[in-house]
């Protein structure tokens, strides 16, 4: 099964997604960002990775369109902001974010929650759906694995349960760019896996959509992500290929402390090296990497 997106073009030159030089600060005079440069290209999956108040939850309402650069130029999906109108804009990009969950009625059922993806709307508006929403709403469920939930009330979902509903919810717009903000906050084992595993198969089945993914933890990053850019008090430490961009030395530096980073299997890991905490280095713990 392929999902085909629709909405707006990509940039003028390809990019889903497209920021130059930017920066954003607050009128008490703090730096949000400084200086980013980065470009997003369909079908490629991010990982966004920092530490609390590195600027990633800035950096991803920029590419949300739901906040202008203070300076520099952000393109998303092909339209300049400042010079489109960012509610239409918004109508073509994909997020996921709690919010949605906390203003759903709970009684609502799990395929009324997908169903007002296509409206935009908290309530789902029924003489707006169409035959072929119907069928796009029980393909997103069984394609995430959800399709059991599809007569549940909300109240009574598990948390993973209702996060792969509000992905399924973000897909129905068919989207070019999908946003996910620290998506596995709050799941427990079993439902982040869950989750992850929609991520994955996700990336099989449209591959042209463009993703990034915030979070605070390497182990939260799909077995699909392709690329990493790493946030330090507002600055882009390091961006790129994952393979290529996260390394102990990137990692360490993002996060100030030594830290050792693995890959098995396509998923991620990183710990603090002992050495942190006052212990000696063991044959497994060098110390810190070289600056």
């Amino acid at each position: 099964m392929v999902l085909a997106a629709q909405g707006p073009d990509a940039g003028h030159d390809g990019a889903a997604l497209r920021m130059e030089a930017v920066r954003v600060w607050v009128p008490a005079g703090t730096t949000l960002l400084d200086d980013i440069t980065w470009v997003v290209w369909p079908g490629e999956h991010w990982l966004v990775l920092g530490h609390n108040g590195a600027g990633k939850s800035t950096l991803l309402s920029l590419a949300a369109a739901v906040r202008h650069p203070s300076a520099g130029r952000v393109e998303v999906l092909g339209q300049r902001i400042g010079r489109v109108d960012t509610r239409e804009l918004r109508a073509s990009i994909g997020t996921v974010d709690g919010s949605i969950l906390s203003r759903t009625d709970p009684r609502t059922s799990g395929r009324d929650v997908v169903l007002t993806g296509v409206s935009g709307t908290i309530l789902p508006l029924y003489d707006r759906y169409g035959p072929a929403d119907h069928a796009r709403t029980g393909e997103l469920m069984e394609l995430l694995g959800c399709a059991q939930l599809a007569d549940r009330q909300l109240g009574t979902c598990s948390l993973g349960e209702r996060q792969r509903l509000v992905l399924a919810r973000a897909l129905m717009p068919r989207p070019r760019l999908l946003l996910l903000d620290e998506p596995m906050t709050g799941l427990d084992f079993p439902a982040r896996e869950a989750l992850l595993d929609a991520l994955r198969r996700l990336a099989t089945v449209q591959s042209d959509l463009a993703t990034v993914l915030v979070t605070h933890h390497l182990e939260e990053a799909p077995p699909s992500t392709t690329h990493a850019l790493l946030l330090g008090a507002g600055r882009i430490v390091a961006q790129g290929p994952v393979d290529e961009t996260l390394t102990d030395k990137t990692v360490s530096a993002t996060y100030g402390v030594p830290v050792a980073v693995h890959r098995r299997d396509d998923r991620w890991s990183a710990v603090a090296r002992p050495s942190f905490f006052g212990g000696a280095p063991g044959p497994s713990d060098p110390g810190p990497p070289p600056s």
